[in-house]
């Protein structure tokens, strides 16, 4: 069941959502905050058990939040994509259930800069990781201009996922999220969409998010072992050869992060990993910022 918008929007928000009754509310009200107001706010519940619906319900007299339940699919990569499917808007941006846009000009940024630079298909920011109490770890900056992006992209993911606008025709002609890449399915599609458009990252930072960190409101257990997520991360960069540079690179850091993960106290030995990271790179692939 759905509600509807009476409006064509020009941008639609898309929340995947699963027993997060908790932290819903702060995603929505981000959205429902933006100075662009000419969008939908899709909320797509994946069969959950908690007080979600009746969450969603509580906006039931603003037209521009809509609701849409399906039987539990435990695959988050099917759920977004029924969500975009029902969706009008001509942009898509995404934002998860946990997470909350901190940049109450985000969207007007980015659907500002699509509109004046037409050959770009997705437009990404910063992001600011939190942790379960709101306290700030860490802000980072990804690679600005399309050229950097696609230096880099093979060996790391150069977009925030929940930063991200993007045109929904291109994900359209490229079939939208591919459920094969279940964990890394954003990461695949920018892959895709730069074989038909540009990149590019507004540096500014526009997401608080609470990541993957145990005790957080947002944690879920992992889906993948450490080597089932080696082999779909080599599985990715195999499909991409020759599309993007630097392959081999991409492949050593993929082996280095797997057995960095393993390693009993990789937290302390992250500088040095850094480091070295740093000196390969010879330039940081992220841009650390202090508050």
């Amino acid at each position: 069941m759905t509600t509807a918008y009476s409006e064509k929007p020009i941008v639609s928000v898309i929340i995947a959502t699963y027993n997060r009754a908790k932290t819903l509310p702060r995603a929505i009200d981000s959205a429902l905050n933006q100075s662009y107001g000419n969008i939908e706010i899709m909320v797509i519940d994946d069969g959950s058990t908690d007080a979600t619906e009746e969450v969603v319900r509580s906006y039931s007299k603003n037209p521009k939040v809509r609701y849409m339940y399906q039987e539990n699919k435990n695959c988050h990569v099917d759920t977004r994509n029924n969500g975009i499917k029902a969706t009008q808007g001509k942009y898509l941006a995404i934002l998860d259930d946990d997470d909350f846009w901190c940049d109450v000009k985000k969207i007007e940024k980015q659907v500002d800069f699509l509109e004046n630079n037409k050959e770009y298909v997705l437009v990404g920011g910063g992001a600011i990781k939190i942790d379960h109490e709101g306290n700030e770890i860490v802000r980072y900056l990804l690679p600005e201009k399309d050229a950097d992006i696609r230096e880099k992209i093979l060996i790391s993911n150069s977009f925030a996922h929940v930063t991200v606008l993007f045109k929904k025709e291109a994900w359209e002609t490229l079939g939208g999220y591919d459920p094969h890449f279940d964990g890394m399915e954003d990461w695949n599609l920018w892959m895709r969409m730069g074989t038909i458009g540009k990149f590019h990252n507004i540096q500014e930072f526009f997401v608080r998010y609470t990541g993957h960190q145990r005790g957080n409101l947002g944690y879920v257990e992992k889906k993948y072992s450490k080597q089932e997520w080696l082999k779909l991360n080599i599985k990715l960069k195999k499909k991409f050869k020759g599309q993007y540079p630097h392959y081999a690179k991409a492949l050593l850091f993929c082996w280095l992060g797997y057995f960095y993960s393993l390693l009993p106290f990789r937290r302390q030995l992250w500088p040095a990993i850094f480091k070295i990271r740093s000196a390969l790179f010879k330039e940081t692939p992220w841009k650390y910022k202090k508050k």
